[in-house]
């Protein structure tokens, strides 16, 4: 059975239901067990450095081994339910819809001048402060996120899915001894799931204040290892899905050459400066994160000022962009299943 059903369903199931907010979504699970492991390494006589590493093994063994479990239930299933498990599971770990779908409810607000609705609507997208946003900072913050979120939600990981799926032959010739875990539809979900465990422990744990600095060095750093290719991917897949959409494609490579590396994260700069080229704005700049000033650097030019419009502009890339990353995806894992 080859991985590319489950991969399409799953990206299927995405498009058409979004977040199952009525199942209990793995991602939560993965929270409630983050909180659980930091609960107990914080109380083990070891460093804070020491304990935030072993949260992290934690929770990495708890996921994979629930997904090997969850397999090897499935591996006595007909194909067809085992097809459905696969791709559902792989499923939770795609954020199309819901990151594009909150996007449009920010313009939706900003349509009807519900500067509010606006603030709390990207509140959900963000970490910085909103209550105090006006709609160039809303929209700003909006298309930010949107680029950001498209390299974590979508691209990484279908990204390390295909990967570990085309990697498959090299872990049945290690467990090979175990059956069932030579099907490399076991291997790309696990993968999928795995990288979803390290950026939700980055989200709890990836704080620069007193409380995680130390405890969550590990899971930040891993977060950036794991997102190292997937960020330039979805940078680059930008800049190409500008040309196709119709925008400013020159400027969006120009401003991802030149501002990259201005983010003060080693990976959100790419998709963020290809996106700012693309509509020609101006991202960055001063925020505001737990009440604190924080002054970060620009990305793009600002050749027009930043508007409603540009939030859609930028949904419209996104979308374009992750297609264009799955048919590449899938046609490298096609032309790899030959080899």
């Amino acid at each position: 059975m080859s991985f590319l059903q489950p991969l399409f369903l799953a990206s299927l199931f995405d498009l058409l239901f979004g977040d199952p907010r009525w199942f209990p979504h793995p991602v939560r699970i993965i929270g409630k067990v983050a909180l659980l492991a930091e609960s107990f390494t914080r109380k083990l006589p070891v460093n804070l450095s020491i304990g935030g590493m072993l949260a992290v093994l934690i929770v990495l063994c708890s996921t994979g081994g629930a997904c090997l479990a969850l397999f090897f239930m499935l591996s006595y299933a007909p194909p067809p339910l085992f097809l459905l498990g696969a791709a559902f599971l792989l499923y939770t770990t795609l954020a199309a819809r819901d990151l594009l779908t909150h996007a449009k409810q920010v313009v939706v607000a900003l349509a009807v001048q519900d500067i509010e609705q606006a603030r709390g609507r990207v509140g959900m997208l963000v970490g910085r402060d909103t209550d105090q946003l006006d709609t160039t900072g809303i929209v700003q913050a909006c298309v930010e996120s949107v680029a950001e979120n498209m390299s974590d939600g979508i691209i990484a990981p279908l990204f390390w899915s295909i990967v570990a799926a085309s990697f498959s032959d090299f872990f049945n010739g290690l467990l090979g001894f175990l059956g069932f875990l030579g099907n490399p539809i076991i291997w790309g979900v696990t993968a999928a799931m795995l990288y979803k465990a390290i950026n939700t422990m980055d989200s709890m744990f990836g704080y620069t204040n007193e409380r995680y600095l130390v405890f969550g060095s590990c899971a930040a750093r891993l977060d950036d290892l794991v997102n190292f290719f997937p960020a330039r991917i979805t940078g680059l897949a930008l800049v190409l899905a500008a040309l196709i959409c119709g925008y400013d494609m020159k400027t969006s490579f120009y401003i991802l050459k030149r501002d990259r590396q201005q983010h003060s994260s080693p990976n959100a700069g790419w998709p963020e400066a290809a996106m700012a080229g693309a509509l020609n704005i101006q991202l960055g700049g001063v925020s505001s994160y737990f009440g604190k000033r924080s002054e970060k650097p620009t990305l793009g030019d600002p050749l027009l000022p930043p508007e409603p419009h540009h939030i859609t502009q930028a949904t419209i890339l996104v979308a374009t962009a992750s297609l264009l990353c799955l048919l590449l995806f899938s046609g490298c894992y096609f032309l790899v299943s030959f080899v």
